[in-house]
């Protein structure tokens, strides 16, 4: 282990650096005898301790770093922030920053006056005027498009019992297009003089003086008023069948549920029975009706009350 000592120089009386008495002054001169108290000596010696004790302190070099530890005193280290928790902290202020630029966009779609209701398109009516579903629709005028939904034009519409349904599209800036299915009539109701048209549910869409001027089967209640279930049988039957085919029939009656019977424009007789198998029975129908006439077989009775056995006679 290397000694801690190390070599200091003590001056003798004249270490101010005179030369002693029979020094050679030029250095050549013979060498001053051991122990001379005129002769500098090298020595070894510890560190001198200061008067209280402790070891001396030497005075720090002006231009010397300070130790990275000594200011550490009254001051918190701050580390860098790991990427993973910096990355997200950017992700959520992004996206909260896009989520308030998208509130206060769909803020200004849905309560602009530029998005307000001024023109309502109208299609798809027949029994229905057009005038009256947008007078209908009146209390919408002004309203920004985006607050009108379907089930609102529905309600005003409700009062038309000619609409079945309804379908709507906004058509910015300002139009409202509204697409109409209406109720499809299967016959004309006779009452008194009058003629009501209804649909397959009994529903009276409108009425008439002129039956003639209606290409639909007459069902005649006579004096008083048909029985509701002989009046759902007829109706059934009729919403059953094509389009051609009910243009064909001149009226419809029915002794009891299960025995509903059309009559042709032709004066032929079709016997239906009941409302089941009421798909089936019509296809049938229609397939006899479009065999060829036989002049010297005319068919008065097609009888479809087993559609898988039908007869005419």
């Amino acid at each position: 282990m290397p000694s801690t000592r190390r070599p200091t120089y003590r001056g003798g009386a004249n270490a101010s650096g005179s030369n002693a008495p029979g020094s050679n002054a030029s250095g050549g001169g013979s060498r001053p005898p051991s122990g001379g108290t005129g002769t500098d000596v090298i020595s070894a010696s510890k560190n001198a301790a200061d008067p209280a004790g402790g070891t001396a302190q030497h005075p720090q070099h002006p231009h010397s770093t300070p130790s990275p530890l000594e200011n550490v005193a009254g001051k918190v280290l701050t580390f860098p922030e790991p990427k993973g928790k910096r990355r997200r902290r950017i992700v959520l202020s992004t996206i909260g920053i896009v989520a308030v630029l998208m509130a206060g966009i769909v803020a200004a779609a849905v309560y602009s006056p530029v998005l307000a209701l001024r023109t309502v398109s109208v299609a798809g009516t027949k029994l229905l005027n057009p005038d009256q579903v947008q007078a209908a629709l009146a209390p919408l005028q002004g309203k920004p498009l985006p607050q009108v939904s379907e089930e609102e034009v529905t309600a005003l519409l409700k009062p038309l019992v000619q609409v079945k349904d309804v379908t709507v599209t906004a058509l910015p800036p300002s139009t409202l297009q509204v697409r109409v299915t209406e109720r499809i009539p299967v016959a004309l109701v006779k009452q008194g003089q009058t003629f009501q048209l209804v649909d397959v549910d009994g529903v009276q869409l409108s009425t008439t003086t002129d039956a003639a001027a209606v290409a639909l089967p007459v069902i005649d209640g006579g004096s008083g008023t048909l029985p509701k279930d002989l009046f759902q049988a007829i109706t059934a039957v009729l919403g059953a069948l094509p389009a051609d085919v009910l243009a064909r029939l001149s009226n419809a009656s029915a002794a009891s549920a299960d025995a509903v019977e059309l009559k042709l424009v032709d004066g032929q007789t079709i016997v239906w029975g009941n409302a089941g198998e009421k798909e089936l029975k019509a296809r049938v129908l229609s397939a006899l009706l479009k065999v060829p006439a036989d002049p010297k077989n005319p068919v008065k009775v097609y009888d479809v009350s087993v559609p898988r056995h039908p007869v005419t006679r």
